[in-house]
């Protein structure tokens, strides 16, 4: 109960919230596991294309990619 009314005094400056919203936590968490599906191809993940323009363009691939692979049934 004490952390609860420690929590509430510190409002919106940090502490964990009293509840959270389950919608909300879902989107987060496909937002979270889209970032981790890019990060596993090494060259996105190292940034080994310095240049921004090559760096898009990899990102492009990727997501790119990743749609097909929804597209096709898994083997």
């Amino acid at each position: 109960a004490d952390q609860q009314a420690n929590r509430k005094k510190k409002g919106s400056k940090g502490g964990r919230p009293i509840s959270y919203d389950t919608r909300r936590y879902k989107q987060r968490n496909t937002v979270e596991r889209c970032f981790q599906k890019i990060k596993t191809w090494r060259g996105l993940a190292t940034r080994y294309d310095k240049s921004p323009e090559s760096y898009e363009a990899g990102l492009h691939l990727r997501g790119s990619i990743m749609w097909l692979k929804t597209l096709t049934p898994a083997t």
